[in-house]
């Protein structure tokens, strides 16, 4: 099975994506084969939440859709284009988180386009719909199944590793397996920085980069630099449409518990009963709670964004290079976690 072939997969899942959003009900264009799988789609959508609770439907179908914009054929050839086929095939783990959906899609490509093995240790909280789409991967390419193993127990046979976790998972990482090559994934975050100079509309937008899979992903907004005695009655009033978040139980009971630890601490919030804003020298703020920090000049801006580069994902904002209001959530195909060329590690092997 040659690159083409591997790119052919992908190229497919992709156009199966967007025909699923684009006809869910009339199945207009699906032959006999592809039937099942979009009623099995459908399923698992529908009952993600059942098996991890912060999995809603809206959250687990922009996950999805977010996905297929990587899987167009221009993209897919302009990545690969001029990688090689291994020399020696290896066996690359990859420890998948399960923080939001499908998060761990774009490493599974990045090995099977560079032509290894690989060897997925699914996270517990999300193991359902990853292994929908390696059998989608299949469907169209019988033989990329051969590249592919599960692990439920400890890794054995492999020969690089990709783990991404939390600050206290990678120093576990790095103890077992340090002597292979690896990328190992530490926390990161994404700030946005304001003007009081933004449109409703873009504020709305950042309510998409601050609400969407609840906060939990690192390209999620978690804290915004304001300008000194930023007013934000417009940025509530933006993000008004998300007040359904609250009703999810999980988000729910983080919002009454840091609720409560602030009232009790007597600390100085600002609350819309579904969002908590708190000024906080803090980067990662908990579920729930948007941290703010105020700032006096251009280059007191500069100077943060550069002390913290190494937490950051993603900086939201107007300004030239910024990720624009909206998307932080929608990644092109060439921007990788961690600022880490995943396909340059994974042809050097």
């Amino acid at each position: 099975m040659n690159l083409e072939q591997r790119k052919e997969a992908f190229v497919k899942c992709g156009l199966f994506i967007n025909r699923h959003f684009s006809d869910p009900e009339n199945n207009r264009g699906w032959d006999e084969k592809e039937r099942p799988l979009h009623e099995g789609l459908n399923q698992l959508i529908a009952g993600a939440n059942v098996y991890n609770g912060w999995f809603i439907k809206e959250f687990v179908e922009d996950a999805i859709a977010n996905i297929s914009c990587m899987l167009d054929e221009k993209s897919l050839n302009d990545f690969t284009k001029g990688i090689p086929e291994p020399k020696n095939k290896k066996t690359v783990a990859i420890i998948m988180a399960g923080n939001i959906p499908m998060v761990g899609f774009h490493d599974l490509m990045c090995v099977l386009l560079s032509g290894h093995n690989v060897l997925v240790k699914l996270s517990s909280d999300d193991n359902v719909l990853m292994p929908f789409f390696i059998k989608l991967l299949e469907h169209y390419q019988p033989l990329i199944g051969e590249n592919i193993k599960f692990s439920e127990a400890k890794l054995t046979n492999f020969d690089a590793v990709i783990a991404t976790g939390s600050n206290n998972t990678a120093t576990h990482f790095k103890y077992y397996f340090g002597k292979y090559p690896h990328i190992i994934r530490k926390n990161r975050t994404s700030v946005a920085v304001l003007t009081g100079k933004e449109s409703a509309e873009d504020l709305k937008k950042l309510g998409r980069d601050i609400f969407l899979y609840f906060g939990l992903g690192c390209r999620n907004v978690s804290k915004v630099l304001v300008p000194k005695g930023y007013v934000f009655d417009p940025l509530f009033e933006a993000v008004f449409d998300y007040q359904f978040v609250h009703s999810n139980n999980k988000y729910g009971n983080n919002y009454d518990y840091n609720r409560a630890i602030y009232l009790l601490s007597l600390a100085k919030f600002l609350d819309n009963n579904f969002l908590i804003i708190k000024e906080d020298m803090g980067l990662f703020s908990p579920v729930s709670v948007l941290f703010y920090q105020e700032f006096e000049s251009e280059k007191e801006v500069k100077q943060y964004l550069t002390d913290n580069k190494d937490n950051l994902q993603c900086i939201v904002g107007k300004e030239e290079g910024f990720t624009p209001f909206g998307y932080s959530q929608q990644p092109v195909i060439t921007e990788y976690s961690d600022g880490v060329n995943t396909l340059d590690f994974l042809v050097n092997l």
